[in-house]
């Protein structure tokens, strides 16, 4: 087989809607931007990898600015796997409710206008988001919005 390799940087997937490949080869983490593509991926991954944080032996772990960078790093990463979900429910079963979503030390909840009701806002791991609305619904929760995160500090 002839095969010419051509470097592309970046939206790489529209390359075979434009003609300019037959084939690419891409860094992902889920392929759902190539699935969004019309495209499928075919035999094994090329390479697997992991990023790894690399110091100086003459930076010392307590440096200011190494914590400061590895904490940011972290927020990041955990904003990966978590969202905020905000939702109302019934004073009534705000035990109930919060049982579901325990945040990671305890959710916040703020009074409502309506002496009834309540407002529960809890980080909720990002795969069992949609578990948890139906959960929340079941219960009488109610306006139930999920937020993705950027960054956080835990």
């Amino acid at each position: 087989m002839h095969a010419e390799i051509t470097h592309l940087d970046g939206a790489v997937e529209s390359s075979v809607q434009l003609g300019v490949a037959d084939l690419i080869a891409d860094v992902v983490s889920t392929g759902t931007t190539l699935r969004n593509a019309g495209l499928r991926t075919f035999g094994e991954p090329i390479l697997h990898s992991e990023a790894i944080l690399i110091r100086s032996p003459h930076i010392s772990q307590d440096d200011k600015q190494l914590v400061i960078f590895k904490r940011r790093l972290e927020g990041v990463l955990t904003a990966r796997r978590y969202v905020m979900m905000d939702y109302d429910v019934p004073m009534s079963k705000v035990g109930a409710a919060v049982a579901l979503t325990p945040g990671l030390e305890s959710p916040t909840i703020s009074p409502l206008h309506d002496q009834q009701w309540c407002a529960v806002r809890a980080m909720v791991e990002r795969e069992k988001v949609n578990q948890t609305m139906d959960k929340l619904y079941d219960v009488g929760a109610r306006a139930i919005i999920v937020t993705a995160l950027q960054a956080s500090r835990i």
